[in-house]
């Protein structure tokens, strides 16, 4: 009798990728599976997706409180631009496998691919770290979201005390309207995208005219430019500035989002790594401006820092504005591509789940692993997505603290699924795959060793307390996150994975990927 695997990669050998079974009238995709899902975006629409999930100076702004201890705003730029130096080499290197391998599995199936005879486990925990990450992003965006409501309230009812409670309401509010959005308007998703593109282009345009217009007192330059402050406690500049790249990681590093929508775009072998360009150029440049605008508009950042409770940039465009209007509005502006970023990171965190579902790599994945019919999207595995976002919520009105090492983890997990796909490419010395239309050639060794590098430094220096001296309410708890939730998939693995789990089969640039091995480990 067959295997699931033979039936599997009968059903790709018989038919050239983007083309048809004729036995059975099923298109077979560019990623090796059948194509479920409608092509709905346009390249115009891809790339939107990327810089409205990307969100770079919307998400710079959302932790600026926090960047601000390392360094003061002379560091923040400076590690802002450090750390998208190295997200160009991970986004090129990201590029380069979406275009060989354009898979809605992104990270997991570039993983199981490269890796070869062992590309099973490895893609394995890639896929199942990318998906963990992208859930804590979808939290971590729904509590800035959350945060942003309330602090527009207090704007003008600054005697009213904010309690986790109330954003915990207005947490699940935005979970809940983002999750049904990306469920029962799939067809509309493209458009809201390219509405969320002009609410970000327009929205850092408009800020930077007002703050630069309506500061009466700016900042010297030397505050901006050259002066070093070290809030951490650590008494070392230079670790203090390598701690504080982390911070510009969150903003910029979410370059494989779009490559989730692979099997949703005409082309996406060329058109993939496009968008990944554009979605890094334009994250850098509006992050960048937009921090030298806001820090030349204060004159006093500790007042401003405090004068906020809920949500601390709503002071500083307060401190910029002299004016209650004027930070209600910009932080409205704000608050606009926020919200059009959590539809996106629901996009990729159900489709991440989804892929793993399809390949029997989740928990029910006869159920998760469906397209539904009538909405023409992973409906079920999308649910599950918003119902374990919501529930991390529960968290946040327990232990805000708790619940920010639980989203704070979100960069880690992402950058190490990227290390997943990566190290292997390189080691297996990049020739396991059938390069795409973006293919680095020689050059690629170097850009992938400095990926690799970079995240393998990273992870380490990321890991490490926040500040000191180190107390419970303060300690860094990403590495206890991590390391949990990998035992937990260690776990499954054993259970299920190492005994029936199959993996993607590698089907890209009309050729089959076979690996004699691949599925004996």
């Amino acid at each position: 009798m067959e295997s699931d695997l033979e039936k599997r990669e009968a059903a790709v050998e018989s038919a050239p990728a983007g083309s048809t079974n004729s036995s059975e009238e099923v298109e077979i995709n560019e990623s090796g599976h059948k194509q479920e899902l409608q092509r709905n975006f346009s390249f115009f629409s891809i790339l939107s997706t990327g810089i409205v999930v990307g969100n770079t100076w919307a998400a710079l702004g959302g932790s600026l409180a926090v960047a601000l201890y390392n360094g003061g705003p002379a560091g923040v730029i400076y590690e802002f631009i450090a750390v998208c130096f190295f997200y160009w080499f991970v986004a090129a290197s990201i590029a380069e496998l979406a275009s060989a391998i354009p898979s809605s599995g992104g990270v997991y199936h570039w993983a199981s691919v490269v890796a070869g005879k062992h590309g099973r486990i490895v893609g394995f925990f890639a896929g199942y770290w990318n998906f963990f990450a992208w859930l804590f992003a979808s939290a971590s965006i729904s509590a800035i979201v959350g945060n942003q409501t309330v602090s527009m309230y207090l704007v003008y009812h600054p005697e009213v005390e904010p309690h986790p409670w109330q954003v915990f309401i207005a947490y699940e509010i935005a979970c809940v309207l983002a999750c049904c959005f990306v469920l029962f308007q799939n067809r509309l998703l493209p458009f809201l995208n390219r509405i969320g593109l002009m609410l970000i282009l327009g929205g850092v345009f408009v800020t930077i005219v007002v703050c630069v217009a309506m500061t009466k007192q700016r900042a010297p330059r030397e505050v901006v430019w050259s002066r070093f402050t070290d809030g951490t406690g650590y008494g070392n500049n230079g670790f203090v500035f390598l701690m504080g790249m982390l911070n510009g990681a969150y903003a910029i590093g979410t370059p494989d989002c779009i490559s989730h929508l692979a099997e949703e775009i005409p082309r996406p072998a060329s058109n993939l790594p496009k968008a990944i360009a554009a979605q890094m150029a334009v994250g850098f440049v509006t992050g960048l401006i937009y921090l030298i605008a806001i820090f030349y508009s204060i004159s006093d950042l500790d007042t401003a820092l405090q004068s906020s409770k809920a949500f601390p940039l709503v002071g500083i465009y307060q401190q910029a504005t002299g004016s209650a209007g004027g930070a209600f509005g910009l932080t409205f502006i704000i608050f606009l591509p926020m919200c059009c970023c959590l539809i996106g990171c629901f996009i990729t965190n159900g489709r991440t789940l989804w892929t793993l579902a399809r390949d029997d790599a989740t928990p029910c994945s006869g159920y998760l692993g469906k397209i539904s019919p009538r909405w023409q999207n992973p409906f079920n595995a999308t649910v599950v997505c918003g119902v374990l976002t919501s529930l991390l919520g529960i968290i946040y009105v327990g232990s805000t603290t708790a619940f920010n090492a639980i989203v704070g983890s979100f960069v880690l997990l992402s950058t190490i699924s990227y290390l997943g796909a990566i190290l292997p490419h390189l080691l297996s010395g990049r020739k396991n795959v059938t390069p795409g239309p973006f293919w680095m050639g020689k050059l690629g060794f170097f850009v992938n060793g400095v990926s690799v590098l970079y995240i393998m430094a990273s992870v380490v220096i990321f890991s490490f307390p926040f500040v000191k001296p180190v107390a419970a309410s303060n300690m860094n708890y990403v590495c206890v996150i991590v390391g949990g939730l990998t035992i937990i998939t260690s776990a499954w693995w054993l259970v299920h994975g190492r005994k029936t789990y199959i993996g993607p089969v590698g089907h890209t640039s009309a050729k089959i990927h076979k690996y004699p091995s691949f599925y004996k480990l």
